[in-house]
């Protein structure tokens, strides 16, 4: 129970105290996570800033003993999902934070996503996702569903 509490907190502060509302995903992609934050978003759609990247992280809970992962980020336009290449970011046994592979089942497992907004996808888009994790045999461990709206990018502050 400690240690469940322990890595809420670090999720918590990871996304600054803003635990995302996140829905099922469309298809048998696993469960949703215990927990979502999308970095800035508490309720969707989540805005996320053209050309840069938002960090995502999940805690899920392994459903069974997992060599390895990966992760895929599906588009949705209208009900043709559309897979959003991430290229070596799909490795999603590189980015966990509190263990590594393989998982454990049972196992709490603490991902973290920086997901990049491309440059081409048009300010004003907004859609759903789903950011789906898979084992080794193409199974479910989790999966996050959530609308996002492109929005111009953040400018940098001068001097910060």
């Amino acid at each position: 129970m400690f240690r469940s509490v322990l890595l809420v907190c670090a999720v918590l502060a990871l996304g600054k105290g803003q635990i995302t509302e996140v829905s099922q995903c469309s298809g048998n992609f696993g469960p949703r996570p215990i927990l979502t934050v999308v970095e800035g978003c508490r309720t969707p759609p989540c805005e996320l800033p053209q050309g840069q990247n938002v960090t995502i992280s999940m805690v899920f809970q392994a459903p069974h003993i997992i060599q390895n992962m990966r992760t895929t980020v599906m588009a949705f336009l209208s009900f043709l999902p559309i897979p959003f290449d991430i290229g070596e970011l799909s490795a999603t046994c590189n980015y966990l934070v509190n263990t590594y592979c393989p998982v454990e089942q049972g196992e709490l497992v603490v991902y973290t996503l920086p997901l990049p907004i491309e440059e081409f996808m048009p300010v004003g888009t907004q859609l759903p996702i789903e950011i789906r994790i898979l084992d080794d045999n193409n199974v479910g461990v989790t999966c996050s569903r959530m609308s996002i709206r492109i929005v111009p990018p953040i400018s940098k502050k001068l001097g910060a």
